[in-house]
């Protein structure tokens, strides 16, 4: 079984939580359908080291110039400072050309803003931090607009700032990272904290 990788967009501002859940199921094979078929790696626009949000510095794997989309099983764009402004333009021009090539992109927070200034969300049912963020950046998307935790549609996945655990959700279920009983329980756990779902994920490998 050859190991697929899902790229993680990295930048300073980003906002750690967002993406986490989402990451740290990809990368640790417990409880996975295929254990150690995903990994996670790192692209900035440059190799130059980033500062979160929260302080923690990453150091880029590559960057956007040298990520191809047959390379990766999915790019993830968290949240952070700038994405409404257009001010990650690189970010943007990557994810369209995995949507392009037929690789899936996730976008959650601020980072919605990005397809939707590309034109991406204008013929796919979508989501954000609330309609009127995605409105303030001009798209014409706002028919697609739907009120949900997350979303998937066309290979796109987007999400709210507080929900990241449905982000990690539709991202799972995506790449098929879980079986569905496992996810189930999994979704279960983390989004009531029941310990019963625990139970239920160790029964469910």
């Amino acid at each position: 079984m050859a190991t697929q990788t899902v790229h993680l967009f990295v930048f300073n501002t980003l906002s750690d939580w967002e993406p986490a859940f989402a990451i740290a199921g990809i990368n640790n094979p417990a409880f996975q359908a295929q254990p150690g078929r995903f990994r996670v790696k790192t692209v900035g626009v440059t190799l130059d080291p980033v500062t979160t949000t929260g302080g923690v510095t990453i150091l880029p794997d590559l960057t956007l110039d040298e990520l191809a989309p047959a390379q990766s099983a999915l790019l993830i764009l968290p949240g952070g400072a700038d994405w409404e402004s257009g001010k990650r333009p690189e970010a943007i021009e990557k994810a369209r050309q995995f949507l392009a090539a037929g690789v899936p992109v996730a976008a959650i927070c601020g980072a919605t803003a990005g397809p939707a200034l590309a034109g991406i969300l204008n013929g796919r049912h979508h989501t954000s931090n609330a309609p009127e963020f995605l409105k303030a950046t001009g798209y014409r998307g706002a028919a697609c607009y739907q009120d949900q935790p997350a979303v998937t549609d066309q290979n796109v996945i987007t999400a709210g700032a507080v929900h990241p655990i449905d982000f990690a959700s539709h991202i799972f279920k995506l790449l098929g990272v879980y079986g569905d009983p496992t996810l189930e329980a999994w979704y279960g756990l983390y989004k009531t904290g029941d310990p019963a779902y625990f139970f239920k994920l160790a029964k469910n490998p």
